[in-house]
């Protein structure tokens, strides 16, 4: 009974405080000031009210054109990565059709792509491309999809395709990859286990609302973002080799990660 009055508060005051803050993101956005700051504060809110506890390693890159990739476990993981740094996201265009949730990406400045219509690739790179030149520090979720929280799933070399195009058209001379790794590590205090760490995951097409309602009945999980050194994409690199630099890379933190599970600075 009290896990279901916490959820029920807990989506009370997220649907009370979130119009009003789309509503000034709306301006914010049209008028182009500060419309960075409001998603910020929105993600920090909404990492509070689901029970999350995050724990920073490193810091993202001053360097621009900056493009973060890292790995994709929930949903939850824009409003952990949105709590951690001031960044964009690269999406699937699938999600710009979610009930409020498509909206608020918008908000966000979010760039959608068709992953699935390779004739619209080229447009979307230079799209994100354009953004980086203009300094938008633009995150990417290099799997194309969610893992289980335990491992991750191979990183997909087209979705580096912004980076080899604003090099290739001369946007910029070279653009900074920074890896992020993202795990799930404790529960209520104790190192989670891999069945612990797949019930945190968002895989496929559940329903959204039961999973974020189940997350905040639970509460107490604690969250790692760690942030490793950019990898730099400059003339005549290789793409794929440096989407796998960048998956080692991610890899390595996340294992780490998982290993030793440590609080860090919240």
């Amino acid at each position: 009974m009290i896990g279901w009055l916490r959820t029920s508060a807990v989506l009370l005051v997220v649907g009370l405080v979130t119009p009003p803050l789309a509503l000034l993101q709306y301006l914010a956005v049209k008028t182009g000031v500060l419309d960075d700051v409001i998603p910020s504060l929105w993600h920090r809110f909404m990492v509070k009210m689901l029970g999350l506890r995050l724990h920073v390693h490193g810091r993202m890159a001053d360097r621009r054109p900056l493009l973060l990739a890292g790995n994709h476990i929930s949903w939850i993981d824009i409003m952990v990565i949105g709590a951690a740094a001031k960044v964009n996201f690269i999406a699937k265009s699938e999600v710009s059709g979610w009930p409020g949730i498509g909206i608020l990406a918008y908000l966000q400045r979010s760039v959608f792509v068709e992953r699935e219509r390779r004739g619209r690739s080229g447009a979307q790179a230079s799209e994100i491309a354009e953004r980086l030149k203009r300094g938008d520090v633009m995150f990417l979720f290099a799997e194309g999809s969610t893992g289980d929280g335990n491992m991750l799933l191979p990183f997909k070399t087209t979705l580096f395709g912004a980076a080899s195009m604003a090099v290739d058209q001369g946007v910029a001379q070279s653009v900074a990859i920074q890896p992020v790794a993202i795990a799930y590590t404790r529960l209520h205090g104790m190192p989670m286990s891999r069945r612990h760490r797949m019930g945190v995951s968002w895989i496929g097409d559940s329903p959204m609302l039961p999973y974020l309602a189940a997350l905040v009945r639970e509460g107490g999980v604690d969250v790692e973002v760690h942030f490793g050194e950019p990898v730099d994409y400059g003339p005549g690199a290789n793409r794929k080799a440096v989407a796998q630099e960048v998956e080692r890379r991610v890899q390595d933190m996340f294992t780490r990660a998982l290993r030793a599970p440590r609080p860090s600075r919240g």
